[in-house]
């Protein structure tokens, strides 16, 4: 089963909680035991397993990640000014495989799915969730 998520960004660089979009498609499924596929479709965005306890975490991701890989500084800012919005996206990555057991997403008590907008805001950002059965 596959289907697709539309999250709207509102900033520039941002982690965004998808768990519950990501959750419903795994229950709408019915599959008891198999793998959920998270995939966004773009190369300045990136899908991420993180702690949702609260924003410090996901703030700190944000300026990690704004230390390591600075704005302005990059080849490609020649082409669009966002050289670094693509090398956030590659080292975080397009996609999380996730478990399904006993018909649930199998994260721990603190793990949560997040949509990764390294170059927002943005009306849509397409995600696809691929529900497989073992």
């Amino acid at each position: 089963m596959q289907e697709g998520i539309n999250i709207k960004t509102t900033s520039h660089n941002g982690l965004y909680d998808i768990t519950e979009q990501v959750s419903s498609i795994v229950s709408k499924s019915r599959v008891s035991t198999g793998v959920v596929s998270v995939y966004v479709q773009g190369a300045t965005a990136a899908i991420m397993i993180q702690e949702n306890w609260d924003n410090s975490v996901q703030n700190d991701v944000i300026s990690l990640l704004n230390k390591l890989i600075p704005h302005g500084v990059w080849e490609h800012d020649a082409q669009d000014n966002n050289g670094d919005s693509h090398l956030k996206a590659g080292i975080v990555g397009p996609s999380e495989t996730i478990p399904i057991i006993n018909g649930k997403l199998g994260l721990s008590t603190w793990q949560n799915i997040f949509l990764c907008e390294f170059d927002g805001p943005r009306s849509s950002r397409k995600i696809s969730v691929t529900v497989m059965r073992a």
